[in-house]
Parts: C-alpha cells; structure tokens; sequence
C-alpha cells in the first residue's frame, strides 16, 4: 500500500512537470476568478502552492532514496563503509528533509531568506541548550572516522554484549544475541570493548579422574589434537593444551585453548567440549562427576594411646607458637 501511494504520487508529479505551464504559468487556470467571492478566489489561487509542495515532497523523497542507494551501492561492501553509510544516510535524510521544508515555504510565499536568518540567531539560542544533542553528533563522526568500532563489529559496552547494528548521527543501535536492540547515544559509548578487531580466545576446562594417569592422558591429548582441529574448521589457531588448570576436590582440570573469530566464539568453546569428550571416551578417560559414599559408624573405642596424644597436644603448641601473627598479616594484605 505504501508502495502504491508513492507511485501515483510519482505519477503526478510527472504530470505537474508536463503541464507546467497550465498549472504555474501566467496564464494559468488557476489565475481566473472563479466567484465573486473573495476568499474562494484567494482558495483557488493558493492551489499551485499546495501543488508545488507536494512536488516538492515528492522529488526530495525521490533524491533521499536515490543518494541513501547509489552510497550502498558504492561503500557498503566492507563494515568500514557500511558505518559511513548510516551516518550519512542520516545526514542525508536531515539535509533533504529541511531543504524541502524551505521549498515548501517559499511556495507559500514565505520569506526564506529572512527566516534564514532568524533561525541563525534562535539556533544559536537553541544550540546553548542543546549541548547533548551536538556532543552526539560530534562523538558520531569521531567514532565513524577514527573507527573505534563499524557496524557489524561485536562489541562490550556497560556488560552489554552486542552486534553493531547501526551507527547513527545521535545514537548507535547494538543487538544482542536474544534479538534485543540497545540504543545509546553516542556521546555515552565510553570504555568500549571491540571484541571483533583481533581474533578471541575460546576456553574449554575438562576434568578428569585423579586414579589415571596424566602422563598417559597427556600422550593422547597430544596424538588428537590435531584431529580435533580437523572436526572444528572455525578455529583460526590452535586448539592448545595449556596443562593443568587446577586441582578440584574430585578432578584434575585440564586446560585447553583456541583462537577463533568473536562471533564463533560460543561455538567453538561447545565443539570442543564434544571432541575432546568423543577423544576421551575412545581412549578409555573418565571424566568425573559427584559421587556420594555411605559409611557405617562402628562403635568401639577411638580414643589415642597416651602418648599419641602427649605428642598430637605438643605439635598443636608448637605450631600455634611458631604461626603467631599469621592471621593479622593475612587480614592486613
């Protein structure tokens, strides 16, 4: 429908531009008197103006469309001019918009050039007021052409992680990966993290039972990593394996890292997770997972020989003595 009403608004304009002289010249119908009354005459008259403006909406929507296609057309094949292309998409649809409006109003006969100069004096009233909305602006061109991120880059702002949809002439638009759209303005894009610049490091921890043997896990981590980059074409560099990460209460985690691009990033960590356990289960590697043991309380006696408890009460002493202070300097650090 949209479509439709601006093609037979197109349509008439053509018609305005071919009948240009019965609708706008001197001798125009539109020049006659049509009534003895006044105010019906001057109506009448005032026609060519509603007509001339509706050219003029016309031909600027066409000019927006033209210019904000032909700057697609030429720069948006790389992220650097796709960014340049909706900064000044906007500029564009500002410029034509309020070059049109002057159209309109010097088709109605209005003064523009004295407007002109009255709006000078109240945008600079206005602009004294506005100090946020030029920031943005400002803080737009910057961010564009000194490249701290371009549309399309994955970037962290205030823990919000997001693709850069859009880079406006006030705001940016980010989109997570839910589909839920951020909008901030571009004077308040600060301490920003472009995470798509270089390449982002995938980890993967996979523990496993402390009865095997590391050594012997270890010659086969080595013998498949290979195979595991084979089955994961994302990765960029690697996989590594880094050694033991840390020693848990019922495994030994073992530490594996990889480079891949930031959009692939969550990918790649859960492929990982898949080969190395298909490596594992082949080679006969446990990972573990809890367990609870059920012991039996036996009564009987438990108490400690004599001197078994002259010595446990004298090595409690002599290490109480020998730590002195250690929780001061502890509380302290």
């Amino acid at each position: 429908m949209k479509w439709i009403f601006w093609g037979i608004l197109l349509i008439g304009t053509v018609m305005t531009f071919i009948f240009h002289e019965e609708i706008f010249g001197e001798n125009a119908i539109f020049n006659t008197e049509i009534s003895t009354n006044a105010v019906l005459n001057a109506l009448f008259g005032k026609i060519p103006a509603l007509i001339r403006s509706v050219q003029i909406i016309a031909i600027a929507y066409v000019v927006s469309i033209a210019l904000r296609g032909l700057l697609r057309l030429v720069l948006a094949h790389t992220n650097r001019g796709a960014t340049i292309v909706t900064l000044v998409n906007s500029f564009i649809k500002y410029a034509v918009a309020i070059v049109a409006l002057l159209m309109v109003l010097s088709a109605w006969g209005v003064d523009t050039g004295t407007l002109l100069a009255s709006a000078g004096i109240l945008g600079l009233v206005i602009g004294l007021g506005a100090e946020s909305l030029i920031a943005d602006i400002i803080a737009g061109i910057f961010i564009v052409f000194e490249g701290e991120y371009q549309v399309g880059d994955i970037i962290v702002v205030d823990g919000w992680r997001g693709t850069v949809e859009e880079i406006g002439i006030r705001t940016t638009r980010i989109v997570d990966t839910g589909g839920n759209k951020k909008i901030i303005n571009n004077n308040d894009m600060r301490a920003i993290i472009n995470q798509t610049q270089d390449l982002s490091l995938a980890k993967c921890i996979v523990g496993v039972e402390y009865g095997d043997s590391l050594e012997r896990i270890e010659v086969v981590i080595r013998d498949n990593l290979d195979h595991i980059r084979e089955n994961i074409p994302a990765i960029e560099d690697g996989p590594f394996y880094k050694g033991v990460d840390a020693l848990n209460a019922s495994s030994v985690d073992l530490l594996f890292v990889a480079k891949c691009r930031e959009e692939d990033i969550f990918q790649v960590q859960r492929d990982l997770n898949r080969e190395i356990k298909l490596v594992f289960d082949k080679n006969g590697i446990n990972i573990p997972f809890p367990q609870v043991t059920v012991s039996e309380l036996k009564e009987g006696d438990v108490s400690a020989p004599k001197h078994i408890e002259e010595a446990s009460r004298e090595f409690n002493e002599q290490q109480k003595e020998l730590s002195k202070g250690f929780e001061d300097e502890d509380n302290n650090g």
